[in-house]
This record gives structure tokens, sequence and C-alpha cells, in this order.
């Protein structure tokens, strides 16, 4: 046996446990899904009804989907520009500038991330509760010492903004994070250079160091868009269900109950290949309108 047939299979013998657990536990159960799609199943029985693409002719005129799909996209908007904006903040002046409790404020940042989503979830549940929490309470204050009585996770007007800004939050400091290792690479001698020629820290900030890291935010852009899909799934699960009236009700939570509430299998793994090309879509759009020539120094 020569010494590049022992590479190769050496190279074979490390890779085949990720290729196997990876098709076993991905690739065969993402089929499943698109084969059951064209089922009638509830799940649980044995008698399952191939009816082709009925499921997705159906979803089509699903005014509930479509709810659900505007919810969707809201969240991700609203989501995302904020806590990328306050990320990037973030990273920069802890990267940029040195005082007393740098270290303090990285790990504070941070902590929201290491949390379990049932913990953030319990957190602004206590946060919103209408007579007990601190947010009415500390409203209150402002209006003659009597606490407020806003329904945060209640009312239809305002209660995706109660779910996105838990999300930011527990969101800012991973990110943050990233980018503060990726601002550590950039050199201190284009600093110096374009405060010599004048440049205050705002326009170094926005000709210098997010060019420079341009390409950090745009993987980490489209990381955290798909992974909004799937958290906002969490949270609203456990903080509202879907409600008030299907005011928070996004992809998966519809899915989810059409497949496990209202057994209706086939046509919640329908909804699911929905999503799965969605996500798919918007991850390839992203990386198209945020492509550019990277930088070099």
């Amino acid at each position: 046996m020569n010494h590049k047939l022992k590479k190769h299979l050496y190279i074979t013998a490390c890779v085949a446990p990720a290729i196997i657990l990876f098709t076993l536990f991905m690739i065969i159960p993402t089929i499943n899904v698109f084969r059951i799609s064209l089922y009638k199943w509830g799940g649980f029985s044995n008698t399952k009804t191939f009816v082709g693409f009925d499921n997705y002719r159906t979803l089509f005129k699903d005014i509930n989907f479509y709810g659900s799909f505007q919810n969707s996209i809201l969240m991700i908007v609203l989501i995302t520009i904020p806590t990328i904006a306050l990320a990037l903040l973030f990273a920069g002046i802890l990267s940029r500038y040195k005082f007393r409790g740098q270290n303090f404020f990285r790990i504070v940042f941070y902590i929201p991330n290491i949390l379990s989503i049932v913990v953030i979830a319990a957190i602004f549940s206590a946060i919103y509760d209408p007579s007990m929490g601190i947010l009415n309470s500390l409203i209150g204050v402002f209006k003659g010492g009597k606490a407020a009585q806003i329904l945060w996770l209640g009312d239809q007007k305002i209660v995706i903004f109660s779910i996105v800004i838990a999300l930011v939050w527990q969101a800012i400091g991973y990110y943050m994070v990233m980018y503060m290792a990726s601002m550590a690479g950039v050199p201190e001698s284009l600093y110096e250079s374009a405060g010599l020629d004048g440049a205050n820290e705002i326009t170094m900030f926005f000709q210098i160091t997010l060019p420079l890291i341009w390409t950090n935010i745009r993987t980490t852009l489209t990381f955290f868009i798909i992974s909004t899909i799937n958290l906002s799934f969490l949270l609203v699960k456990i903080l509202t269900n879907g409600g008030p009236d299907g005011a928070t009700e996004v992809f998966l939570s519809y899915m989810y109950k059409q497949a496990y509430t209202n057994s209706s299998y086939g046509y919640g793994m329908a909804i699911g290949v929905v999503v799965f090309v969605f996500s798919f879509a918007l991850a390839a759009i992203v990386n198209l309108v945020t492509k550019r020539e990277p930088l070099e120094f």
C-alpha cells in the first residue's frame, strides 16, 4: 500500500463518521419532510393517503399562513437591523476605547446569549407582567406612582415588539464578540494615518472598520437571519403561543400547530418545505445584495 493510498484512507476514515451522522440526522429527515408533504396524514396513524401537491394548493390559499408569513418577515427586519447595528456600535466602542470595567461590560453583554431561551422567556414574562412586572412599574413612576396596566403580551398592536425586544437583547452580545474579534485584526496604523488626515472616530468607523470587517458582517448577517426564524418560534411558543389572535404567529409556530395540534402532519410538512425553500432563497438574496470586493491591507 503506497503512501498516497494510505493518506486517502486516513482522510476517509476521519470524514466518514461526520458524513454518516449528517446523512442520518439531516439529509434523510429533510428528504422525508419533502416526501410526507405529499400525503394526507395525521402523524400518528398507519393510514397515509397520497394527495400530491394538494397540501401546497391549500397552503397558498391559507390566509392564516400568509399572516404568519407577514409576522415572520416583520420580525426578521425588526430584529436584524437593531441587533447588527447595536452589536457593531458596542463592538466599536469596546475595541477602540480603553476604560475601567471594559472586560466587565463584555461579560455582561454576552451573558444573555448563554441563557436558555426558556430562561429568557421567563425573564421577559416577569418583566412584561401587567400587574407585577417591572416595566409597568417603571412607567407608573412617571405617571404619579400608579403602576401602568399595559398588556405587553396581550395587546395585538405591541405584542410583536415585545417579542422583538427580547430577541434583540438575547443576540447582541454574541455578535458583538464576533465583531470585536474581527476589529482586533484591523491595523492600528490605519487609524493613526486617518487621524493625522483629520478624520474623526465616526468617519474612521465607516471608512476603515466597516469595510475591513465586511466579510464577517455578511456571514453573521446571513446566519442571524436564518437563526431568527428558529428563535422567534421558540420564544413565541413559550410567551404567547402565537396569540393574541394570531398577532405573533410565525412560520414554525403555525407549522407546529398544524402538524401536532390539528393532526394535519402532511400539511405541516408542506409548510416546513416552504419555510426551507424560503430560508435558502433569503440567504441567497442577502449574500447577493451584500456582495462586494474584499479589501486588503
